[in-house]
Formats: structure tokens, C-alpha cells, sequence
């Protein structure tokens, strides 16, 4: 798989990295994969002394999850009123940035929003955005 890859949380942040990526797909006719990757929810701190099995993934929460990506693609794509060869839809569970660095392995180019959803409102680059710029595998654009 090649063409520009995103990475979106729903933040603001990834609506103007999308809506970027919309265009440039666009623009060069070249495909776009939306990646939105779920983090693990956090482990209890016990687990330090028992270890906790990983729970399997529930097939229903992954549709809802790209119902919510389609619905979220859709509004941008409405925004930007471009029209792009092909759009692929991934929704993943795990690490946010290094889900995007394996995934930059495929791609031309991957662009990202310069934060997230995170709490730190005044950081100019937040962590996944920062751990990607530096080990990508391909182009990183970062959209502020």
C-alpha cells in the first residue's frame, strides 16, 4: 500500500491534518489510508506484581470505531469538497506513534497534526507527533 497516510484522534488538530492530507491526495491523485489508533486503556498498577492477560479486542467496538472514522472523514471530506482516488479507513488499538511509524513503512508520505487530544493545550508538538517525526519511516508532514 502506498499513497499519503493521516493520523487522526478526532482533536482539531487532526481535522486540519486530514483536511491537508484531502487536498494533497487530491491534488497528486494518489490514494489515502486514515489511521485513528485507539491507546490501550491504562493498566492498573498492580500488574507490576500479577500480571493481567490482555483482553481481546470486541469485533463490535472496532465497527463503531470506523462508523465514527467514515462519519469523521465525511465531515472534513464535505469541508474541503475534494475528491480523492480512494480512501482506506484503519482503526487500531495500541501506541498511537508507533502504530504510525509501522504504518510509515507503506507510505509516500504521513501527516499528522502537530498535537492531539492530549492535555497539554500549549505544547507546539506533542509526544506522538514528536516520536513520529523522528522515527517515520517515510516524509512527515506535520500540520499545526
Amino acid at each position: 500500500m502506498s499513497g499519503i497516510f493521516v493520523g487522526v484522534d478526532g482533536s482539531d488538530h487532526s481535522r486540519l491534518a486530514l483536511g491537508w492530507a484531502l487536498r494533497e491526495a487530491a491534488r497528486y491523485q494518489v490514494p489515502l489510508t486514515v489511521i485513528s489508533v485507539r491507546p490501550n486503556p491504562p493498566r492498573p498498577a498492580t500488574e507490576i506484581y500479577w500480571p493481567m492477560p490482555d483482553l481481546p479486542a470486541d469485533a463490535r467496538d472496532k465497527e463503531a470505531e470506523l462508523k465514527r472514522l467514515q462519519e469523521f472523514v465525511d465531515r472534513v471530506a464535505s469541508e474541503t469538497g475534494e475528491t480523492v482516488p480512494g480512501i482506506t479507513l484503519m482503526a487500531e488499538t495500541g501506541d498511537p506513534a508507533e502504530a504510525l511509524i509501522r504504518a510509515s513503512r507503506d507510505a509516500d508520505l504521513l501527516v499528522v497534526g502537530s498535537r492531539g487530544s492530549g492535555g497539554f493545550a500549549r505544547l507546539l508538538l506533542g509526544s506522538v507527533s514528536s516520536k513520529v517525526v523522528h522515527h517515520a519511516a517515510s516524509p512527515v508532514v506535520v500540520i499545526r
